[in-house]
């Protein structure tokens, strides 16, 4: 179809050299290799994040053993992406995508290399910490919509569930690799050799994304303002049964499953012991479950029902979270952990997938932006609860009632009238 034939509304891509094209996802033979430079890049960058931010949990944990100041690390690190995620969403759709994730991925860089440095000079108190984390989550509230969104513009539609699902497998081999490197760089060098490879990290992921010409979606038509882009996209949130239905999902599962889970470092410094090999075997266990959840994700591909995995994987979760709580062993509470890896491909790409595959290109961005916000508003929410009790009685039985809770909660979620349409809507659909 012709652009001039494009419906008023249809998004069309913005050439470099004026011309529009109809497509958004990528059909030509180079697809696959721009996508492979685009996720190397990713992983680059993302590996230097994750050391930073096992090391920074690490050392609040070991220095002050307080889950107060665990509550405050992880509003610091979560709240501002979902103020920021509000507007970067609308901004995913308007702007060039590419160019907003190197300008995340900028600012992420310059605020940790200015924390080195006031820590190389002896300025190490709390408050510096939180403002860096703080600061970082506003880049990860600009780039997490724009690179959910970016997949699907660079990749097929009928490729997209196994692109996810290696996307998954690689992240979660760099969760394997990274904990192992912090914990060594932590303990025989400092926090701020952390922080510079994570600048050079951020660098190279910068560097491998140029090389990916990405151009900016547009519409045909007259370009709404950015208000009333922001107000169509809340509309279609709230009037789309499995949008709205899935990000409730998402609420309950960062409430009541990551939230608790970010205390277990505590919990094993408490009834384990405190040493750096012990927090690192823990994140080593996770991410090698996600290695293998991801590997058969991308092999497999996944169920037609995918609405079944994700409602299968949410109970799996509240299980599993009740095993965390009742181990008395550490090698016990390892294999749960090791299990719980297993189950968030199968939550999240299967989850992701759906969404790139059901909403509109136009609208991707958006709504990435309100699954970000979904989750970075749960997340420190859960914390504010969860960190004082921690102080107050065991993270065990923290992590048995979130659980609990996670069945109830799950149970409502999908036997109420309005749970059962949004997951016919999908089930019915080609």
């Amino acid at each position: 179809m012709a652009a001039d034939d494009a419906p008023p509304d249809a998004p069309t891509i913005d050439g470099s050299d004026g011309s529009e094209e109809t497509t958004v996802a990528s059909e030509s033979p180079r697809w696959r290799r721009d996508v492979a430079v685009f996720l190397s890049g990713q992983t680059v960058s993302l590996f230097g994040s994750m050391l930073v931010q096992y090391a920074i949990m690490w050392h609040l944990t070991l220095e002050t053993k307080s889950g107060v100041v665990l509550a405050f690390a992880a509003v610091a690190g979560f709240l501002p992406q979902a103020i920021v995620s509000i507007f970067g969403g609308v901004w995913a759709d308007r702007m060039n995508r590419k160019l907003l994730i190197i300008a995340a991925d900028g600012l992420i860089a310059i605020t940790t290399l200015a924390l080195a440095i006031f820590l190389i000079n002896g300025a190490a108190d709390l408050w510096l910490i939180f403002l860096t984390l703080a600061i970082r989550s506003v880049g990860a509230g600009i780039q997490m919509p724009a690179v959910s969104a970016l997949i699907p513009q660079i990749t097929p539609t009928d490729k997209l569930m196994r692109v996810n699902g290696i996307n998954g497998s690689i992240q979660s081999a760099m969760m394997l690799v990274a904990p192992a490197a912090a914990g060594a760089l932590y303990a025989s060098a400092s926090l701020v050799a952390i922080f510079f490879v994570d600048v050079v990290t951020a660098a190279i992921g910068i560097g491998l994304l140029l090389l990916v010409p990405v151009r900016t979606l547009v519409r045909s038509g007259e370009r709404p303002g950015y208000f009333a882009d922001l107000t169509e996209g809340v509309r279609y949130v709230w009037h789309h049964g499995f949008v709205r239905w899935l990000l409730i999902l998402f609420a309950i599962v960062f409430l009541l499953i990551v939230a608790p889970s970010y205390l277990t470092p505590l919990m094993i410094a408490r009834s384990f012991g405190d040493e750096v090999w012990m927090l690192t075997v823990n994140e080593l266990a996770f991410s090698v479950g996600m290695v293998g959840g991801g590997a058969i994700i991308a092999i497999w591909g996944g169920t037609k029902n995918r609405v079944l995995l994700i409602v299968g994987s949410s109970v799996v979760f509240g299980a599993l979270s009740i095993g965390l709580g009742l181990s008395t062993n550490l090698w016990v509470f390892f294999g749960f952990m090791f299990l719980l890896g297993i189950a968030v491909p199968f939550f999240s790409t299967t989850s992701m997938t759906l969404l790139q595959e059901r909403v509109q290109p136009e609208r991707q961005g958006r709504v990435f932006g309100f699954v970000g916000i979904v989750m970075a508003v749960s997340m420190p929410l859960g914390m504010i609860v969860f960190g004082p009790l921690a102080d107050v009685v065991s993270v065990e039985v923290l992590l048995v009632v979130a659980g609990v809770l996670t069945f109830v909660v799950l149970a409502v979620a999908v036997l109420v009238p309005s749970g059962r349409r949004a997951m016919a809507e999908v089930t019915k659909q080609p």
